[in-house]
């Protein structure tokens, strides 16, 4: 199965101004994401519309393509990249949107992530992590997921969901599985342009969750299911020193 792992990175951030060219301990942010996705795939590259970051890749012997400024999407980004790749160096099976800002990445997660494409019938593929803990559960940020008997995407929304009526909230862990979605996505190259194709649905809009466009026209998201610890997308500055304080902890 030949893989290509696509790497969206733009410069603009309404919180974070250049967060792919952060430093990190000695690497930029977006060199740390490279390397951590080269460790489970063969092909990967950095999918770009500034210079600056395009440079950055280039310097540590990484593969970019320059994009376009008017995407609506990391999805729509990922789909030119492609396009562009493909036209030089043939057609892959699958194509992994990897997401730019998350340097803490374990590269075993593109594992499981592709390991969904083994089904012929799968087309988009994405992550999620059961809630073990009330901590997690009490946690809003992110998104969850309510899956299907097929290991199927239901509905993604950034409320808790499902709501056990029923019960109170303090039993709700008890009496049912709770999943957090991981932002990672895998589409065979057909689902990707059919995907970006497709208008802004109403659920996407309400969510502001570009998966429920797929969901809502009829499509399926076969999820595997994580056992890492939770990933953390650097999106503000305190996010940053976070991140920085994790790494500088782990590599002394």
């Amino acid at each position: 199965m030949k893989v290509l792992g696509i790497i969206p990175a733009r410069y603009q951030s309404s919180r974070l101004p250049g967060k792919p060219l952060a430093e990190i301990h000695g690497k930029s942010m977006i060199q740390r994401v490279y390397e951590k996705a080269s460790q489970a795939i063969a092909q990967v590259v950095v999918a770009t519309d500034d210079e600056r970051i395009a440079t950055e890749v280039k310097s540590f012997g990484g593969a970019v393509v320059l994009t376009s400024d008017q995407h609506r999407s990391g999805t729509d980004r990922c789909l030119e990249a492609y396009q562009k790749w493909s036209a030089e160096n043939g057609s892959c099976d699958v194509i992994v949107n990897i997401q730019g800002d998350e340097p803490l990445l374990e590269p075993a997660e593109l594992d499981l992530l592709t390991s969904l494409f083994e089904d012929p019938d799968c087309q988009v593929g994405s992550l999620v992590k059961a809630i073990k803990t009330q901590a997690e559960l009490d946690n809003r940020s992110g998104c969850f997921v309510t899956i299907n008997d097929h290991d199927e995407a239901l509905y993604f929304s950034r409320q808790l969901i499902p709501f056990l009526r029923d019960l109170p909230y303090s039993e709700w862990l008890k009496h049912h599985t709770f999943y957090k979605h991981i932002g990672l996505y895998a589409y065979r190259p057909q689902a990707l342009s059919k995907f970006a194709a497709l208008e802004v649905s109403s659920l996407e809009k309400a969510e502001a969750l570009e998966q429920n466009r797929w969901l809502q026209n009829g499509g399926k998201i076969k999820l595997n299911y994580s056992t890492a610890k939770d990933s953390l997308s650097v999106d503000t500055p305190e996010d940053l020193e976070q991140v920085r304080k994790i790494i500088a902890e782990i590599e002394g």
